[in-house]
């Protein structure tokens, strides 16, 4: 690997400077996307391509000097492979044409075979081909729960899915069947891009912060350590670095330490100083800058990112990150101040960290 930093932070491992990785990096905010977007027909055509896939994957690189690599797909992949029917209309986001909001189509879930998500393994596969060693390649999938909100209310909500939460309290145990099969289903998942060649992989929990404390424990946080308990070395023997991000999960922030990832990702209303002395040095963490600071412009978002990287603090163990995904309205200059900002910040709070030559 020609430059390691990022999985040397997930380790806690001395780096020469923070590494720097945004979700939904590859996106609409590039114009170069929405032209492989609009050539590809669909974003589901362009996601199912694996030459396409990979392009818009490695777009990015080509513009900032990012430290990680990160599959183009998406997180509903494992339900659509359930045959759930998954669409992405323009201006509305993902919509299934079948539901698993009652007890019969819960009872016939199963895993799905693997076999119909034969293009991510191909495009994580094209890509590691591509990248020939310059960054590593994270590998992605959705949380159980978070994939259960969806498949059980069909698409989006905008009631913060409340469909979701009444099963919870009310069918406690058709939820808990529906997250059991994801758990499985998203542990296979992930294995299969372990084999093709992710180098690391995040389980995206984007809404377990909906949950009360005793449903995010028994609905979320216990189907993710599952996953996680489910992961398999490469096929090298290496131990694949993991990290899990739960949205609105701050106050849980010791106990998804404590889950056996690698790393937890951070939104950005958490302080990031105030979460290391949380949870010491028993986990990397990854985040946290606001989103919405990079539509700003260049310097204030020189100035947050800045801010982040001091609170972090020099220690290893930091991958800085956005506090959730890249907003389509973000201009690409910002994202290159940024880059720059957190790559040359980190690197002199190092310099000054480090103790002074010996006579």
């Amino acid at each position: 690997m020609q430059n390691d930093a990022f999985l040397r932070a997930l380790r806690r491992q001395p780096t020469p400077y923070t590494p720097v990785w945004l979700m939904r990096q590859a996106g609409r905010y590039l114009p170069e996307y929405n032209a492989t977007r609009a050539r590809a027909g669909s974003f589901m055509a362009l996601a199912q391509d694996p030459d396409l896939a990979c392009e818009v994957t490695l777009q990015p690189l080509e513009r900032f000097p990012l430290d990680a690599a990160i599959l183009f797909s998406d997180i509903l992949t494992v339900p659509d492979a359930m045959g759930l029917g998954l669409s992405f209309a323009e201006g509305e986001g993902p919509r299934f044409a079948r539901t698993t909001a009652d007890e019969a189509a819960i009872a016939a879930l199963a895993p799905p075979d693997l076999a119909r998500l034969r293009y991510v393994f191909d495009a994580v596969a094209t890509i590691k081909r591509a990248l020939a060693g310059r960054v590593p390649l994270i590998g992605f999938a959705g949380s159980p729960f978070t994939l259960a909100c969806y498949m059980i209310e069909g698409r989006g909500s905008d009631d913060d899915f409340a469909v979701v939460r009444r099963m919870a309290a009310a069918r406690p145990d058709l939820l808990q069947r529906l997250v059991d099969v994801n758990a499985r289903a998203v542990a296979d998942y992930l294995n299969g891009q372990i084999r093709a060649g992710a180098d690391a992989v995040m389980v995206f929990d984007t809404w377990g912060g909906l949950l009360s404390s005793g449903a995010y424990r028994r609905f979320s946080l216990a189907p993710m350590r599952a996953v996680l308990d489910g992961l398999a070395p490469a096929p090298d023997g290496r131990r694949v670095p993991t990290i899990v991000f739960t949205k609105g999960g701050g106050v849980w922030l010791e106990e998804i330490a404590g889950c056996g990832a690698d790393a937890v990702g951070l939104d950005w209303t958490i302080d990031i100083a105030a979460a290391r002395r949380r949870v010491g040095d028993r986990v990397a963490l990854q985040g946290n800058l606001d989103p919405l600071v990079l539509t700003t412009d260049p310097q204030t978002v020189a100035r947050e990112a800045e801010a982040v990287v001091r609170a972090a603090g020099p220690a290893p163990g930091h991958v800085f990150n956005l506090g959730h995904g890249i907003v389509p309205r973000t201009p690409p200059e910002n994202v290159a101040a940024l880059v720059e900002t957190v790559h040359r910040v980190s690197r002199e709070t190092r310099a000054a960290a480090a103790p002074p030559p010996r006579a």
